[in-house]
């Protein structure tokens, strides 16, 4: 009798918005309203009204308005984070794949998953990176794992405020945040107990959010995984409109505060930038993606010379 190999786990993740807020990593939320990283400090300050005033003379006097103003912000954005859990969940899915590298390819449950390799020298001489290297090769025989993924929240969320443009705002920079907290989250609930390779991890969340955990997460869009167009091909393996996300003809999400990409456990496994890439990596990546070059060259303007 011909062994049956098991299914990996593939499940979706539903958060109340108090559960995923805890994750929430405040430095990207204050960037994106204009605030420099030591403003955020705010979050991790008690909320007391000594607290806060000794946070506030701690700055400078020249910047102590503008700390107010962040303090002032971090207050609404938890009223408004009170409000957003009686309306709002967030939602992820993930699945673990059978997976293996084959040059700058990945064969992810038999399918072609392409991937950039960085091109321009580096200052060291250290070698150019492609994130197939984390993953164990075709020709060893043995399958390796990879884990997909992606988040979001309800689609109601981008209604919210229709007539109040900074209540809209904070909802939208808000969404934004709980759909990466939520994958931090989910991404640490694999780790631990569904893929389960760091099953005594300990992590309080401020390490969580400086990455000290094993493995790593790339988000498709960020710089080791910038093409949009590979959205496609994980839609096809997660079926992302189980989770309420669909894609534009682009590639983009819908809704906004949505996230994807991957998850590699690989120890040696770090983030790095793909960064610039010659004409032959393109023609060989649009080939490897059954796209002409010219649509390739879309997807990649940011990752091409001039």
């Amino acid at each position: 009798m011909s062994k049956v190999t098991p299914a990996l786990p593939h499940a979706i993740l539903a958060y109340r918005v108090h559960e995923a807020a805890s994750y929430i990593n405040w430095i990207y939320f204050f960037h994106a309203w204009g605030f420099q990283p030591r403003f955020a400090a705010i979050a991790d300050i008690h909320g007391c009204d000594s607290c806060r005033a000794l946070w506030l003379a701690s700055f400078p006097e020249e910047e102590r308005a503008k700390a107010a103003e962040a303090m002032q912000l971090f207050k609404e954005a938890n009223r408004m984070l009170d409000q957003l859990d009686e309306i709002m969940t967030v939602q992820c899915i993930f699945r673990l794949c059978r997976a293996n590298a084959e040059g700058d390819n990945l064969i992810i449950e038999n399918t072609v998953f392409p991937l950039l390799r960085q091109q321009t020298p580096h200052p060291d001489g250290s070698p150019f990176l492609c994130l197939s290297d984390f993953v164990r090769p075709l020709a060893s025989g043995i399958p390796d794992t990879v884990g997909l993924f992606a988040s979001s929240v309800s689609a109601n969320a981008e209604t919210c405020y229709p007539n109040d443009p900074y209540k809209h705002l904070l909802v939208q920079t808000l969404s934004d945040r709980l759909a990466e907290a939520a994958t931090e989250k989910m991404h640490e609930y694999v780790r631990k107990e569904a893929w389960g390779y760091a099953p005594d991890e300990s992590l309080s969340i401020p390490d969580l959010l400086i990455e000290k955990y094993q493995g790593i997460r790339p988000a498709v869009g960020y710089p080791s995984l910038p093409d949009q167009s590979v959205n496609f091909l994980l839609d096809a393996l997660l079926d992302m409109k189980r989770i309420g996300i669909t894609l534009t003809e682009n590639g983009a999400m819908h809704p906004h505060a949505s996230v994807c990409g991957m998850m590699l456990a690989h120890p040696a496994s770090r983030y790095f930038a793909v960064g610039k890439i010659g004409e032959d990596q393109l023609q060989d990546y649009a080939r490897r993606r059954g796209m002409s070059v010219d649509v390739m060259r879309k997807f990649l303007a940011a990752n091409l010379p001039g």
